[in-house]
């Protein structure tokens, strides 16, 4: 199916993911957790914690499908947004998303695809302490599953590449189940604020439950 105008194209992502793929093997012990959680087809929205540089690119490589990620604009500037528009990637003025960001994003779930919104908006604690409403926005609008995915080892707090994770460290990415808001015809601002936290909620349970996963296995 060819693009429509705004909407990044198939071919990219595909490349991107496997490139991606063959960096994570090759610089970090990566694993993976729940990856029967995400469907196989149709319109998915992928929702993870975001504290380290990688984590965009490694969640590219590890995705059992190609995505496209709403990322910050000012990373498409030079070389690296040539890299990121061609790897399918979405740019996202974080202040004020505009039409154009946002027909692209329903433009990937229309077709099918699979969509990464970071529900923080910007690297942190990623405990999710500080969702905006875009995941709620496209969930309600889209009527697509959202997938939680909690990353382990990617980088502690903080806006430096000292944060980076050691080469050869181990990574873990844990997708959750998918949750599909009740009633995606509603699109109030009280809709939007409800949807919010019930997708905080869900979030934060997929955290605990990746927690307490990870430190079980760290202990055998």
């Amino acid at each position: 199916m060819k693009a429509r105008s705004g909407v990044p194209g198939r071919w990219g992502a595909a490349v991107g993911r496997r490139l991606a793929a063959v960096l994570a093997r090759l610089l970090y012990r990566v694993r993976r957790h729940g990856v029967e959680n995400l469907p196989a087809t149709g319109p998915v929205i992928l929702a993870p914690n975001h504290t380290g540089f990688i984590d965009a690119p490694l969640l590219m490589g590890t995705c059992p499908r190609p995505v496209h990620t709403l990322a910050k604009q000012e990373l498409f500037q030079g070389p690296m947004g040539w890299v990121l528009r061609g790897v399918g990637q979405i740019p996202l003025d974080r202040d004020e998303p505009g039409r154009d960001l946002l027909e692209a994003g329903l433009g990937v779930l229309q077709d099918d695809r699979v969509l990464v919104v970071f529900p923080e908006g910007t690297r942190g604690a990623g405990d999710f302490s500080q969702m905006r409403t875009g995941l709620a926005w496209f969930a309600l609008r889209s009527g697509a599953p959202v997938v939680p995915v909690i990353f382990d080892g990617t980088g502690k707090r903080g806006r430096t590449l000292a944060g980076l994770p050691r080469l050869r460290a181990r990574l873990d990415v844990v997708f959750g189940a998918p949750v599909t808001l009740p009633d995606a015809s509603r699109r109030t601002r009280s809709a939007l604020e409800a949807a919010t936290a019930q997708l905080r909620d869900v979030l934060l349970a997929h955290r605990e439950t990746a927690q307490v996963m990870l430190r079980n296995g760290k202990k055998k």
